[in-house]
């Protein structure tokens, strides 16, 4: 479990803090207070935005926790993709190609109307 924790702390690193899917900032649990401040969020908004280990090759189908195969998502994101059964969920690109044009359109993210048109 800690090279999983690990890995999603490099990965959230590495990507400045942004979601793969949808381009939002995120946090980590130490961050949390710092972001609804800095951005102005309610907490339920908040807590959509917290940071998580994506599995970008699903364990289920032999993906592993290595950092190669550990992308940063916001709850939201990561929970959304996975909503459906293991064997119907999107591949990551299709999934990140949707997310951006739901964006895009506004239609995706609770905390877009409170952020703007921040990922856009």
């Amino acid at each position: 479990m800690t090279s999983l924790i690990n890995n999603r702390k490099r990965a959230y690193e590495s990507q400045g803090g942004i979601c793969y899917y949808c381009g939002l900032p995120m946090w980590l649990e130490e961050d949390a207070e710092v972001l609804t401040d800095y951005l102005g969020l309610e907490a339920p908004q908040v807590k959509l935005l917290r940071c998580t280990a994506e599995h970008l090759h699903a364990r289920t189908d032999g993906g592993t926790n290595a950092g190669e195969n550990i992308a940063a998502a916001c709850y939201f994101c990561n929970s959304r993709r996975h909503r459906q059964r293991h064997d119907q969920a999107p591949e990551p690109d299709d999934y990140r190609a949707r997310v951006k044009a739901r964006m895009a359109s506004g239609h995706w993210h609770p905390a877009l109307s409170a952020l703007g048109r921040w990922g856009s």
